[in-house]
């Protein structure tokens, strides 16, 4: 009996390559490219979003079904002659599994996965960009399009932040809670029993540039240093008194205030950013990128969404916190930005500029009307020096200056915005370090560093030196006073250290 010859030698020894099937399980079988492979997969639970072709390597040699025609056998010829063109094409399959499972992976094969006995190889999708100069489907531009509408321009990110101790005042002693409530009305600690409010805080690796009370939570300080550090201290805590450690500048830091509108920070540095920053949750709520670095940052009296900064390129730029964006930009012929300053009705604003490489004074303080955007006045102060700090005072009408000079210069904040010639605060040492100044709650004192390393304290009403107090041995950079008991006053070293001084109870 003839046995039956298979179609490969029917037709003249035609190659084992003509048929073509997909390995599956541990047997020789397979299913013919065709719709039962299609549906093959859409049984076994795979989704199918289009004709596709396996890769050169599942090939498999295999003579015609003995079932097959002479058109069957046409049709499967044009199928191999697609898949020979396309080997030279690096595979992607156009399947993706419908529920996630564990894949091992294969040298060069890429994935296995076993489900009901179906055992294949699957290659890996990669979820990269496309190289340049491949060609990019429809669908592909559709999914990178997409991703790119749902990026947000200014994301919010985790920052490295450290939490050491509690920002609660539940550790902080009974007795100093009760004096500060009791302050809150007095303004002071005068005739009121209780124990020294003066600590010292250590943490900082390198000077500490600025220094700031909560408004909010009066045992909270915050510090900014030149470590690329923010520090918020619980001062008066039983258990630690540093209470977090905010590492998300990249390099040093200038300047910290606390936000009015909750437990928050702005801070700003050598980075080139200012960044609002989430205390409690130790998260990075916004980034304000800019062109040069940020000297200081200011919160506007009367818009808490609304802030000012001042950078090394003498920009000055008014922020909405809401949008991250600039809403005003303040457009002058100015050195560093040193300091800024708001009037307390919030319509002007006071700069102070670096005016030491032009060797004139003009421009080194300017009023601006906010508003407008335009310079009120750029001819406030006359002399050759530079101004560190500008504080306005509370409630009298008038605003001072830290000058390289040796003294603290007194100007009215009504036009012309004049210099007070018969009066100044004087007997400090500046010698070029960024020394500050700041008046108490009250406005009755005026408190200086120095760069001898003391506090001077000033009678702000006729300036004169009411008293000293030794703190460093090196210069004493900036001073904050208590927002709500006067007798209180925090101070920076420009070695790191950190100093907060019960003024009723500090000795000479």
């Amino acid at each position: 009996m003839a046995s039956k010859s298979s179609p490969a030698a029917s037709n003249g020894g035609e190659t084992a390559e003509s048929s073509i099937y997909y390995k599956m399980n541990t047997e020789e079988t397979g299913v013919s490219l065709n719709e039962d492979w299609v549906r093959s997969f859409d049984r076994e639970g795979w989704k199918w979003d289009g004709p596709q072709v396996p890769p050169t390597d599942y090939l498999q040699s295999d003579p015609y079904p003995k079932t097959s025609s002479a058109s069957t056998r046409r049709t499967e010829e044009k199928d191999l002659e697609v898949v020979q063109s396309s080997a030279k094409r690096p595979y992607e399959p156009s399947f993706v599994l419908e529920t996630e499972v564990q894949l091992p992976t294969l040298p060069s094969l890429g994935k296995t996965q076993t489900q009901e006995g179906l055992d294949f190889r699957v290659p890996i999708r990669s979820k990269e960009a496309p190289i340049s100069g491949a060609y990019v489907s429809k669908r592909q531009r559709a999914a990178l399009a997409s991703r790119n509408e749902m990026s947000d321009p200014n994301p919010i990110h985790a920052v490295r932040s450290s939490v050491v101790g509690s920002l609660s005042e539940s550790d902080v002693p009974h007795g100093i809670i009760a004096s500060l409530r009791h302050c809150k009305w007095s303004n002071s600690l005068a005739g009121h029993e209780t124990v020294s409010l003066s600590v010292s805080l250590s943490g900082h690796s390198k000077a500490v540039n600025a220094l700031q009370w909560s408004r909010t939570h009066h045992h909270l300080l915050a510090s900014a240093g030149m470590d690329s550090e923010v520090r918020i201290w619980n001062v008066w805590s039983r258990v630690e008194k540093q209470a977090r450690t905010l590492k998300c500048h990249k390099a040093a830091v200038k300047d910290v205030k606390w936000s009015p509108q909750g437990l928050s920070v702005l801070s700003c540095g050598y980075d080139y950013t200012s960044r609002l920053i989430d205390v409690e949750k130790g998260m990075e709520t916004r980034v304000f990128n800019e062109n040069q670095i940020v000297e200081v940052v200011k919160f506007n009296p009367n818009n808490h969404n609304v802030f000012i900064s001042g950078g090394s390129k003498g920009q000055l730029k008014l922020w909405d916190i809401r949008a991250a964006k600039v809403v005003h930009e303040y457009i002058q012929s100015l050195g560093p930005i040193l300091d800024v300053e708001f009037t307390n009705d919030g319509k002007h604003l006071i700069t102070s500029s670096d005016v030491s490489k032009s060797n004139i004074s003009e421009n080194s303080i300017i009023v601006w009307d906010i508003a407008r955007e335009v310079p009120l006045s750029k001819q406030v102060y006359a002399e050759a020096y530079t101004c560190t700090c500008i504080r306005s005072h509370p409630y009298e009408p008038y605003f001072v200056a830290q000058s390289n000079g040796n003294y603290i210069a007194i100007f009215s904040t009504y036009p012309p915005f004049r210099l007070n010639k018969y009066k100044r605060y004087e007997g400090h040492g500046v010698s070029g370090f960024p020394i500050k100044c700041n008046f108490s709650a009250d406005g009755k004192t005026l408190a200086s560093g120095s760069s001898e390393g003391l506090i001077y304290l000033y009678d702000s009403k006729t300036s004169n030196l009411r008293r000293k107090i030794r703190a460093y041995d090196h210069a004493c950079i900036d001073i904050a006073f208590h927002p709500s008991v006067n007798d209180v006053v925090a101070s920076c070293s420009w070695n790191g250290a950190i100093s907060v001084h019960h003024l009723h109870t500090s000795k000479n």
